[in-house]
C-alpha cells in the first residue's frame, strides 16, 4: 500500500465530506420510501393512515433501516481490514464471518427442524424481543466465533499475521460451506431454500424490535472503528513506524478487529452475507479521499449506508416488471466481482514490477 498523504486531511473538508454523503443517503432514502411496487399517498403515508400509513411505518422504512446500517458495517470494517491487513483486497469476510454466520443460522434451522427449535424461539422471545429470530441470533455467535478462532489461529507474539488471517478466513469459509451443504441434504426442501435466501443476502422486511439491538451493535462497532482512526492513519506507515510514533499496535489491532468483528456479524446475523461492498465501496473512496482514516473510515460509514439502500431500491425497481426481488448480495456481487479482479490484476502487476 502506498504511504498516506497527511495533507489531504482538515476538519473542514470532513465536514464538508459528510454532508455530501447525508445528502446522498437523504435522497436513497426518499426514493426508496415512496418508489415501488405500490405507489403512495404522501399524506397518507406520513401520517400513516390506512395501507399507505402501514407499508410506509412497517415494510418500508425498517428495509431501508437496515439497508444503511448493513452497508455502513460493512464499508466501516472493509476500510479498517484494508489498512489493518496491509491489503487492498480485504473484505468484511475474509476473517471467515461469512462461513461462522452461514453455520450458525443453519444451526438454528436445523435445531428447528429436529428439536423442536420453534417452540425453543418462543421461550425466548421474552429475552430475545419480538421479531428477533433463532437464526439471527445463532447467525451473530457463529460470526463472532469464527473471527475469535481465525484471530487465534492467525495471533503471533501478540500481533496479527495478515497472511495466517488470510488463509485461515479462507479455510473456515470453505469448510464451512461443505457443512452448510451437508446440512441441506438433511432437511427438509422448505428449510433448505430457507438457508439458500438466507446465504444469498437479502434484507427482507425486518421487525423494529431485531433493527434495535442489531443496529446497536453496529453503530457500536463503528464508533469503534472511528475512534481508532488517528491511529490507524499511523499504522499505515507499517507496524514499526506506529509503534515509534507511540502507537500500542498491539491494543489498536485487538480493539480495530474486535469493532469490526461486531459490525459485520450484526450485520450478517441481520440480512444474509452481502459480499464485495466492503472492497468496492472503500476503495472508491480511497482514490477520490486518499487513504487517511480519519477522513476515509467516517466517509465509508455514511457513503456505505447510501450505497446499499439506493442499490436496494433500484434492483427492486428494475426487477419489478417481473414480479420479483433480486436478493442484494447478488446485485452486490455482480458490481464487485469484476472490480475485485481489476484490484487483484493491478496488485499482480505492481508486484511484477
Amino acid at each position: 500500500m502506498r504511504r498516506p498523504d497527511f495533507a489531504r486531511y482538515s476538519p473542514a473538508r470532513l465536514a464538508w465530506v459528510l454532508c455530501l454523503g447525508a445528502l446522498i443517503l437523504t435522497g436513497a432514502m426518499l426514493l426508496s420510501a415512496f418508489y415501488g411496487g405500490v405507489p403512495l399517498h404522501l399524506s397518507d403515508a406520513l401520517a400513516g393512515r390506512g395501507a399507505d400509513g402501514t407499508i410506509l411505518m412497517k415494510l418500508r422504512l425498517p428495509r431501508i433501516a437496515l439497508a444503511a446500517l448493513v452497508g455502513a458495517a460493512l464499508c466501516a470494517s472493509g476500510a479498517t481490514l484494508q489498512s489493518l491487513l496491509q491489503n487492498p483486497l480485504a473484505d468484511p469476510f475474509v476473517l471467515g464471518v461469512s462461513g461462522g454466520a452461514a453455520v450458525g443460522g443453519t444451526a438454528a434451522l436445523l435445531l428447528g427442524e429436529w428439536l423442536g427449535g420453534a417452540q425453543l424461539a418462543r421461550q425466548l422471545a421474552p429475552m430475545l424481543g419480538a421479531g428477533v429470530s433463532l437464526a439471527t441470533v445463532f447467525g451473530f455467535a457463529g460470526a463472532l466465533g469464527a473471527v475469535a478462532l481465525v484471530r487465534l489461529l492467525a495471533a503471533q507474539g501478540g500481533r496479527l499475521s495478515a497472511a495466517a488471517a488470510l488463509l485461515a478466513g479462507a479455510v473456515l469459509n470453505a469448510m464451512a460451506g461443505a457443512l452448510v451443504l451437508l446440512a441441506e441434504l438433511a432437511i427438509s426442501p422448505e428449510r433448505a431454500q430457507q438457508i439458500l435466501l438466507w446465504l444469498s443476502g437479502s434484507f427482507g422486511y425486518p421487525a423494529w424490535p431485531a433493527l434495535l439491538w442489531g443496529g446497536g451493535a453496529i453503530l457500536v462497532g463503528c464508533a469503534v472503528l472511528c475512534a481508532l482512526a488517528g491511529r490507524l492513519r499511523l499504522m499505515a506507515l507499517g507496524t514499526e513506524e506506529a509503534a515509534q510514533l507511540g502507537v500500542d499496535v498491539t491494543w489498536t489491532a485487538r480493539w480495530a478487529l474486535a469493532g469490526a468483528s461486531l459490525a459485520v456479524a450484526s450485520a450478517v446475523a441481520l440480512s444474509g452475507l452481502i459480499g464485495f461492498v466492503g472492497l468496492l465501496v472503500p476503495h472508491l473512496l480511497r482514490l477520490w479521499l486518499g487513504p487517511d482514516q480519519r477522513l476515509l473510515l467516517p466517509a465509508s460509514v455514511i457513503f456505505g449506508a447510501a450505497f446499499l439502500v439506493a442499490t436496494d431500491g433500484v434492483a427492486r425497481l428494475a426487477f419489478l416488471p417481473a414480479g420479483v426481488e433480486p436478493p442484494v448480495g447478488a446485485v452486490t456481487a455482480l458490481l464487485g466481482g469484476p472490480l475485485f479482479l481489476v484490484l487483484l490484476r493491478r496488485q499482480l502487476r505492481a508486484s511484477a514490477s
